[in-house]
């Protein structure tokens, strides 16, 4: 999946969670976090810090691949 911007992330993160039928509460628990955390990270993910995602991320069992941009060929 291409994701763009942390509101498209903070929805895919989500609905993972949701997919694993998982409470908020019960991911913030598993590795540190208030449950207010993890509900700030699905609302506004633009002020998060990227600790927070990097917990989410190991409570929701994920992790996060990077790949440079293929680069446009011009005609």
């Amino acid at each position: 999946m291409k994701i763009t911007s942390p509101a498209q992330l903070a929805i895919y993160l989500k609905d993972r969670r949701k997919q694993q039928k998982q409470a908020q509460s019960t991911v913030a628990e598993r590795v540190g976090l208030r449950q207010d955390t993890v509900s700030k990270f699905e609302n506004s993910p633009d002020k998060s810090q990227i600790d927070t995602l990097f917990k989410i991320l190991s409570s929701l069992n994920m992790e996060l691949h990077l790949e440079p941009r293929e680069a446009k060929k011009s005609e």
